[in-house]
């Protein structure tokens, strides 16, 4: 097995993890097809190095009944790893192999993402790199887009916090959710965002698997001719074929990806033509790795890359994959990270602090914990 040695002779050796959570509450409550969440839970990951440097990660688990299931999880993949050198490559690996006869996907892939991250940050931190120059690019710039509200609210509430959204960070880009009960409906909740942010600012779209296939459909192509820059998630995720077949018929790009887990699924799409644009999550492309994987096949086959949740790893990501699009920033976790990742003019910088840039407000994570 590989041993990954720091500039100053360091090799790191995986010793043990400390598992937290936390629920926040949330500023604009989640109300869309999928559920409604006033607070967001969080699973904070340090992975501890014989050699005392420290990786950071958390993982966002929707449903706060997962949360046992996925530290006893983490937790059997620490006690695997004890002992053995911290090369990420190695460990997702080895990680692969054990998920052979219970599937690498769901619980199993989101709890070695969690992991993936935290030793891609303690071996980023050992280097004294920023986890973007350890992957062989450079800190700096993403465009991004805010995706902190315009959920299924009453529709006279949509304009003010679309002006909000826009005003947090000069953003020139948004995402509302569609799917309301009527097509009137969806039509009038575009028409009083678009009024609210103006021609200029662009405006993506969600479905969040809402609808079934046949009534998107129509939607959508009643939808085409909205200025929209993309459609997201219209049906249940893993409804390849469909997707490839609404993406053929309509205008507006297809947007799909939050929920593919690992590369070997994401390959699956890219080969079935599913979506015009594609957008991982870190918890299930499989963390820094998978989702390294993932932008590779994304890049080879010219599809734009985009990321989903997770803005502050996300971002380091971005600047290291050849297609990169859009960085999704939202600031669900910003109560307890000990400085807020904030955008300005519309782009988020990548900061060149050695690691993937997360640091714990030990204080709030007290307050929120559960």
């Amino acid at each position: 097995m590989t041993t990954i040695t720091s500039p100053q002779g360091l090799s790191l050796t995986f010793e043990s993890v400390q598992l937290r959570a936390v629920s926040v509450p949330m500023t604009n409550p989640i109300v869309s097809n999928v559920g409604q969440y006033t607070h967001w839970p969080f699973i904070l990951i340090d992975v501890h190095t014989r050699e005392g440097v420290t990786g950071h990660s958390y993982l966002e688990p929707y449903v706060h009944k997962s949360i046992p299931a996925i530290t006893s999880m983490i937790q059997v993949l620490a006690d695997h790893f004890k002992g053995k050198p911290v090369a990420p490559l190695d460990i997702y690996s080895d990680a692969m192999k054990m998920f052979h006869l219970v599937g690498r996907e769901g619980i199993s892939l989101i709890a070695m993402a969690g992991l993936d991250m935290a030793v891609w940050d303690a071996l980023a931190r050992a280097a004294k790199l920023p986890l973007v120059s350890l992957l062989g690019g450079q800190p700096g710039q993403i465009r991004a887009y805010n995706t902190n509200g315009l959920w299924l609210i009453p529709l006279d509430q949509l304009a003010a916090q679309a002006k909000k959204l826009v005003a947090q960070g000069g953003f020139k880009a948004v995402k509302m959710r569609l799917g309301r009960k009527t097509l009137a409906e969806d039509v009038q909740a575009i028409r009083i965002v678009r009024e609210a942010i103006g021609d200029d600012i662009l405006l993506m779209t969600d479905f969040n698997q809402g609808m079934s296939y046949g009534e998107v459909l129509q939607r959508m192509h009643q939808l085409d001719d909205q200025n929209l820059y993309w459609f997201e998630e219209p049906i249940t995720y893993d409804n390849l074929e469909g997707c490839a077949q609404i993406a053929a018929q309509i205008k507006t790009p297809v947007q799909i990806g939050e929920n593919i887990y690992g590369p070997r699924e994401f390959y699956k799409a890219v080969k079935a033509v599913a979506a015009d644009l594609y957008m991982p999550d870190l918890m299930r492309i499989g963390g820094v790795t998978g989702w390294m994987r993932a932008a590779a096949i994304a890049g080879a086959a010219g599809y734009p890359l985009s990321s989903h949740l997770y803005p502050l790893v996300s971002a380091h990501l971005l600047r290291a994959s050849e297609s990169a699009d859009w960085l999704e920033w939202s600031d669900w976790a910003e109560p307890i990270l000990a400085e807020p990742f904030t955008v300005h003019n519309g782009f988020a910088t990548v900061s060149e602090k050695p690691g993937n840039s997360i640091e714990w407000n030990e204080a709030a994570i007290k307050k929120y914990a559960i």
